[in-house]
């Protein structure tokens, strides 16, 4: 019986190495969080040694670090107006991210919030987005605690919801971003409105709606 001889790991150009790295660090840190996974784990997700792995990264904190810098890279590159307001191109730019990155996705809205060494990062992010959405809901909603209350709640729902489409299966991709964004309208119309009717529909009254 001749011994098969470890295949030789193939030479790629420095940044698409790295990029590599960075896509299989994404995938396995949003598997099992920061805490469980470790360097070797990463390494093998990419198909190389923890050797070329250190040649990019000088420890798992600095590459887990990357991989946010790489989402919020792609978010930037998505959302084109990150100050203006949180918009209907706000949600497409949301979820155009998703798309290209469901794992980084959840990583950077989902787990890294849970991770103390990234925590603080994170919550300024996030209040970052609410600060935009207050810009847009403020000139709709004239009370001013309610226009914060809006601000806080629609970036979280329009997250979640898209999280919750891609946990699903993506269903109908053509009309994913009008869904978010009228889960968003929800929210906002609650804060506008004057009379709010609190009880939720029964399932019988449902039937019908599309």
């Amino acid at each position: 019986m001749v011994d098969e001889k470890p295949q030789p790991v193939q030479r790629l150009p420095r940044a698409q190495r790295r990029d590599q790295i960075l896509a299989a660090a994404t995938e396995a840190f949003a598997h099992s969080g920061f805490a469980a996974t470790g360097l070797d784990d990463i390494a093998a997700e990419a198909g190389i040694t923890r050797v070329i792995l250190y040649r990019h990264f000088d420890s798992k904190t600095d590459l887990y670090q990357a991989v946010l810098d790489r989402m919020c890279a792609r978010l930037d590159a998505n959302v084109e107006e990150p100050v203006g307001g949180f918009t209907d191109a706000s949600v497409d730019g949301l979820l155009a991210a998703a798309i290209e990155s469901p794992a980084g996705f959840r990583l950077l809205f989902q787990h890294a919030l849970r991770e103390p060494e990234f925590k603080e990062r994170i919550e300024k992010f996030r209040a970052d987005i609410a600060a935009a959405a207050y810009l847009q809901i403020a000139a709709v909603v004239p009370d001013r605690a309610l226009a914060r209350w809006a601000a806080q709640l629609a970036p979280v729902v329009a997250i979640e919801a898209i999280i919750a489409w891609l946990d699903a299966g993506q269903p109908e991709p053509a009309k994913a971003a009008a869904r978010v964004r009228q889960a968003v309208v929800g929210v906002i119309g609650a804060a506008v409105a004057s009379d709010v009717d609190c009880s939720l529909p029964h399932p019988a009254r449902m039937e019908g709606i599309s």
